[in-house]
């Protein structure tokens, strides 16, 4: 059976993407959010999985406000990416795991959660950004599984739906018929307000208190509703729900896991930006 090792969790801003174009790592504006990341790559480089489940949130690029899903997964043999004019101009097709993939869908609709199957994809920052951060040289060394969740049109789900979508999508990892080594990633957040009376809102002690909980008390987020959490963190705050994804799959390997590294800075383009790398124990 294939095995679960890690979780990882990562901020998805577009212009990170035009910073590494730029060659920008150093710079003093940047190089808080990039300092995070060496020691993560260095533990990944030892660890070594050969795919990864990536919980993200699509901003336009697939779905609309007038076809929003609430949860979809990614099926196709590759994914493109399509830049938004922030980021990265050219990268290569992400490779898929179309039998991961298969076997995710098969799973989730067996447990009752309503999964649309996509067998074509194009993917934006939310998706590319994490794997050119954790894996800066050359092309994508893993093959990826996209699962959108909706953080874009109300309604949204709760976080205890994500959270156990996040089990489900963990218990299928291990009991799919592959000895490949799997990570999950969560892409998006934290604390961000980009519009409205708001915006540039940024929640510092409830971000901290939130990544300390994922190795604590994992389900502790899930006791606010979604309007609770968007007072909380902001309108596009409430991307934490991938973290929250990720963290519930780990938790379907065993009840424990270890803080690899952790970063927090603020801010980013009025986004309180983070990495967070969990092993699973």
């Amino acid at each position: 059976m294939a095995k679960l090792i890690a979780g990882l969790g990562t901020s998805h801003i577009p212009a990170i993407g035009g910073a590494i174009h730029k060659g920008l790592q150093q710079d003093p504006y940047w190089k808080p959010f990039f300092d995070g990341f060496p020691p993560i790559r260095q533990w990944l480089g030892e660890q070594k999985p050969d795919v990864v489940v990536m919980f993200y949130n699509d901003h336009g690029l697939n779905f609309f406000l007038d076809k929003m899903p609430t949860f979809a997964v990614g099926a196709a043999p590759q994914y493109h990416n399509a830049d938004e004019g922030w980021g990265i101009p050219t990268l290569s097709p992400f490779q898929g795991e179309v039998g991961l993939s298969w076997h995710l869908i098969d799973a989730l609709v067996e447990k009752e959660f309503d999964i649309v199957s996509c067998q074509e994809m194009l993917v934006d920052h939310a998706c590319t950004l994490p794997l050119k951060l954790f894996w800066p040289d050359g092309d994508c060394p893993v093959t990826v599984v996209p699962v959108c969740i909706n953080t874009v049109q109300f309604p949204l789900p709760k976080a205890s739906r994500v959270y156990a979508l996040g089990k489900a999508v963990g218990q299928a990892i291990q009991s799919w018929d592959s000895d490949k080594r799997v990570a999950v990633i969560a892409s998006g957040g934290l604390s961000h307000q980009l519009d409205g009376e708001r915006a540039g809102f940024i929640n510092k002690a409830f971000d901290l208190k939130f990544i300390d909980s994922l190795l604590s008390n994992p389900e502790w987020a899930t006791q606010f509703s979604i309007h609770e959490l968007v007072e909380k963190t902001g309108t596009q705050g409430v991307e934490l729900l991938m973290w929250l994804a990720m963290r519930g799959a780990l938790s379907a390997a065993g009840p424990k896991v270890s803080r690899v590294h952790s970063n927090y800075h603020i801010p980013i383009s009025n986004t309180a930006t983070a990495v967070l790398a969990l092993a699973v124990d």
